[in-house]
């Protein structure tokens, strides 16, 4: 079942439309490129009109140059592929050891939960490659914890990589104290052998994710993205819309269904584990990625034994390097095709593609005043914007100052306008009031307008 899902999961992304529709997957290019080109890592910011020279953490940057790599070498449909294949890799590794915990059909439910909780946060950016550390590194301490012993120094390497890779490494940190916890509580006097292995792998894991080129920051930085002036207005922060059927949903009633029907016990810790990771999808809808997943790992054990069924590891039948090669061969024909036929990008929600075509070079050179969600294509097409997905960067004070200018304020626009010497304006189609403002605004008119969005020109 295994194979199966991780060729699933290397296909679902070749047909899944809003991979490509997220416009920070353009930033993330043109940082990977620009590390790539200059062989340095950046420390400021080289891509905004508004805060050149900014202090700016590139923490995703190993993320950024897999996906300028994969993109440089098959374009959007390279940059496909590489998203399958960690989705592949992650639904592989999941389903492995959901399989070996639980029998059927309970280990399918699982895996089809575990999948559905990752649909809706499937974009073309750093976190999805993130999804293979963090299965692997679940994986890695909950078969230790499940052998009675502290995980394999070696697994250090894994963190290493995570921490270059996505900010999402620190939850692996925090998942590995609470599992030390658990192990330490529950081993019988005495205990201090498992303090000892548990402690020495939880300072290792700490010391591996400092080794990125922030040293230290690196540990602080994935909590500073979380404030909530910078993710108030960003849709992917914001709670889950229940109004409808949410993967969160779905799981949360499978478990009530079991945990009223069967004997469900499950560790203490690992309770403190769950209800931190339902906090977290609670608050932020692209949490419930996270929490399907681990979660998911956390019950396999406890689910196992109260379905009376406890899984074992699965028989291999006859015949397994005959599937193998045919998932393979289907993998590759997959692969071949989608770069046989590559993706074409037009117009589309993050992609102002024929409005800027429209707008002189010269005037492109010139500081312009943009919707948050055309930053990123700006940055790839290699023109200053004013605002892009880079909130931390761009700090709380400045975000707040840009939301009021566009919520819209007419002083507050117009005294950034000035500050920054801003010339012209691309804004989304569907911003109606800025669009508003700016028609009744002296010395700006329109440039150009399409469904996508709307150029305008200020005239001195």
């Amino acid at each position: 079942m295994a194979m199966v899902a991780a060729l699933i999961g290397f296909l679902f992304p070749l047909a899944h439309r809003p991979l490509l529709l997220d416009g920070d997957t353009y930033w993330h290019l043109a940082a990977g490129r620009w590390i790539l080109a200059q062989r340095a890592i950046p420390h400021t910011d080289v891509f905004s009109s508004t805060m050149p020279g900014a202090p700016w953490v590139a923490h995703e940057w190993l993320s950024e140059v897999l996906m300028a790599l994969a993109f440089d070498a098959g374009g959007w449909s390279g940059l496909t592929l590489l998203c399958g294949a960690a989705l592949a890799a992650t639904l592989g590794l999941t389903t492995h050891y959901l399989q070996r915990r639980l029998a059927q059909p309970a280990s399918l439910v699982c895996a089809t939960l575990v999948a559905a909780s990752i649909v809706p946060s499937l974009f073309a950016r750093p976190h999805v490659l993130a999804l293979v550390p963090l299965s692997a590194w679940c994986v890695a301490l909950l078969t230790a914890r499940d052998a009675g012993r502290a995980p394999s120094w070696r697994w250090l390497a894994l963190m290493v990589l995570w921490a270059n890779l996505h900010g999402s490494f620190v939850l692996g940190l925090a998942l590995a104290g609470l599992l030390a916890l658990e192990a330490v509580l529950g081993t019988p006097a005495p205990r201090a052998p498992a303090l000892r292995q548990w402690g020495w792998f939880l300072l290792g894991a700490a010391a591996a994710a400092m080794c990125t080129p922030f040293g230290w920051r690196s540990l602080w930085h994935p909590f500073q993205l979380m404030q909530p002036e910078l993710t108030s207005t960003i849709a992917e922060w914001q709670p889950p819309n229940f109004n409808h059927l949410q993967p969160l949903t779905l799981a949360l009633m499978t478990l009530l269904y079991t945990a009223l029907s069967r004997p469900l016990r499950i560790p203490t810790t690992r309770v403190i584990m769950l209800l931190g990771l339902l906090y977290m999808a609670l608050k932020h809808s692209r949490h419930q990625m996270v929490a399907g997943l681990v979660g998911a790992l956390l019950l396999a054990a406890p689910l196992g034994l109260a379905l009376g069924r406890p899984g074992a590891p699965p028989a291999r039948p006859r015949g397994m390097s005959a599937w193998g090669a045919a998932l393979l061969a289907m993998a590759l024909l997959a692969a071949g095709l989608r770069l046989a036929m590559p993706q074409q990008r037009g117009d589309d929600p993050a992609t102002p593609m024929a409005a800027l075509d429209h707008v002189p070079p010269a005037l492109r050179a010139q500081p312009v005043f943009n919707s948050y969600e055309f930053g990123g294509y700006l940055i790839y097409r290699q023109v200053r914007p004013f605002v892009d997905g880079r909130a931390d960067m761009y700090g709380s004070d400045f975000i707040q100052a840009y939301l009021a200018a566009f919520r819209p304020d007419r002083a507050v626009f117009e005294r950034a306008s000035e500050r920054y010497d801003v010339r012209w304006a691309l804004i989304a189609a569907d911003s109606l009031p800025m669009l508003y403002l700016l028609d009744t605004l002296p010395h700006w008119r329109r440039l150009y307008a399409d469904e996508v969005a709307v150029v305008y020109v200020r005239e001195r």
